[in-house]
């Protein structure tokens, strides 16, 4: 079983999850769907990297979770 670190915020309306082990992200209308959108990513991500494994991922820079977390919500 893997465990995952997010990071969720609302953006424009709806909530966005990051994972911040390898940068993948899911939206959703609420918070358990943001997260469902996400855990749906990774395991597809798996399914493929299974197979390709020379695919390159990463977590977040710094600058990037700062820029993720910093943006106004405009409502």
């Amino acid at each position: 079983m893997y465990f995952y670190t997010t990071v969720l915020r609302k953006s424009a309306g709806y909530w966005v999850a990051l994972c911040l082990e390898n940068g993948l992200v899911g939206q959703g209308i609420n918070q358990e769907g943001a997260i469902k959108q996400l855990k749906e990513a990774i395991a597809s991500f798996l399914e493929v990297y299974k197979i390709e494994p020379d695919i390159y991922y990463a977590p977040p820079t710094i600058e990037e979770l700062h820029e993720f977390l910093a943006v106004e919500d405009t409502e």
